[in-house]
């Protein structure tokens, strides 16, 4: 059981937040309909152990679910109404993740893959592409201009976390489902690439994360100037069309 307390912001600047806390004693401290949307990458309840530098690195929660229906129970209250949220997960455990975010009221509305530039192990075929749901609560406005339910991911030639998501596969997500200087929250910052990926589009964020190194090295990531430059076409946040299907 995760005591729920006021925690002080680990970082704080710009408009953007982090904490070092387990997100079940950090989410029900935020009100009620406080955020604009949801962009975030849990556990994927595998049991993982990558291999990095060597090493056998488990991901923290990864052997277990106590956290999954209260988590995203409170990120249906903190969210505002008619928003989005865009959820990686475990394709092994799909059924668990999609039971639970029907069960806090989300709408599941569209697909996502991410296709890499490098390959991953299995037992049976090599990964070479991740997946995430767009969740609904509510019926937000669709975007003014699509994005492509298939997009380009190219890993970070400085990675430090062994799921690191590159944060130029980030930034049609927050053009697309995020209103311009919105307020996103990432309650698995991991590396931090949300809120980079938030910062260079001029955008509010808050991210937590259970594991300080983690936190460490991303405020690090969010002090630099610039990160990675955005591409010429990048998308701009904000736009909707009033209409939904």
């Amino acid at each position: 059981m995760n005591a729920i307390t006021r925690t002080p912001p680990y970082y704080s600047r710009g408009g953007l937040t982090i904490y070092h806390a387990d997100c079940r004693g950090v989410l029900p401290t935020f009100g009620d309909e406080s955020f604009d949307f949801v962009l975030t990458d849990p556990p994927y309840l595998v049991d993982y152990r990558g291999r990095w530098d060597g090493d056998r690195e488990p991901i923290v929660g990864d052997d277990r679910d106590d956290w999954l229906h209260p988590t995203y129970a409170d990120l249906w209250r903190v969210l505002k109404p008619d928003t989005f949220c865009v959820s990686f997960y475990g394709w092994p455990q799909c059924d668990r993740f999609v039971g639970v975010w029907k069960q806090v009221g989300f709408r599941l509305v569209s697909h996502l893959a991410f296709v890499k530039n490098v390959w991953g192990l299995g037992r049976f075929t090599r990964g070479k592409h991740e997946t995430a749901f767009l969740l609904a609560k509510g019926h937000p406005p669709r975007p003014a201009k699509g994005i492509a339910d298939v997009i380009e991911w190219e890993r970070e030639p400085d990675a430090f976390h062994p799921n690191q998501k590159p944060v130029h596969a980030l930034y049609p997500l927050l053009a697309a489902f995020a209103p311009a200087g919105g307020l996103v929250l990432d309650p698995f910052l991991g590396s931090g690439s949300t809120l980079r990926a938030a910062k260079d589009m001029g955008m509010r964020a808050v991210g937590i994360e259970v594991e300080e190194d983690y936190c460490r090295r991303a405020a690090a990531r969010l002090a630099q100037d610039v990160l990675f430059p955005l591409p010429v076409d990048a998308p701009t946040a904000g736009e909707r069309h009033d209409d939904d299907e």
